[in-house]
């Protein structure tokens, strides 16, 4: 599920929600390596982690990141500003393509599943006009992307924990 709103005070919003038949300690370990970022973001944006790795998340953390947005190459510095393990973290930008962009991450174990929910607080650069033409339908085929993603990682965890063991 994806779902977008506007906010006069804050600009837009972008909400999304989806189960992971896994439970909450292994999303969470997998939303807690930066590198996963990369897997999960679609090609076309040409997503590449800047930042040395490897890193410790935590708050105050900083992560620089390169991307492209129809095809124009932009750096991208974030912030872990909130660091809630295994329930919840939020990433805002401090550089970037937005005015504002802050996202927060949300996990809860429901009978063994994860449900994670997305909350993106966003103001793009050129305003309504360039979010009506491309931000939100950018926004929803790469949040579209990753979930597809997401399921399918989580998937191949699955198999690979019920397939048999070679012992060497």
């Amino acid at each position: 599920m994806i779902e977008f709103g506007n906010e006069k005070e804050t600009g837009y919003w972008l909400q999304t929600e989806m189960y992971i038949d896994h439970p909450l300690e292994t999303v969470f370990k997998f939303f807690a390596d930066a590198k996963q970022l990369e897997r999960i973001t679609p090609p076309w944006v040409n997503f590449k982690i800047l930042t040395p790795m490897p890193v410790e998340m935590k708050a105050q953390l900083l992560l620089d990141y390169q991307i492209s947005i129809h095809k124009i190459p932009i750096k991208w510095r974030t912030e872990i500003a909130v660091w809630e393990p295994p329930n919840r973290f939020v990433d805002r930008q401090i550089k970037g393509p937005y005015k504002l962009w802050h996202h927060e991450h949300l996990f809860e174990e429901i009978d063994g599943r994860t449900l994670m929910k997305d909350h993106v607080q966003y103001r793009p650069i050129g305003g309504a006009l360039v979010h009506k033409l491309f931000v939100r339908r950018d926004l929803e085929k790469i949040f579209t992307y990753r979930q597809e993603k997401i399921s399918e990682i989580f998937a191949g965890l699955e198999q690979e924990s019920r397939s048999p063991q070679t012992v060497g």
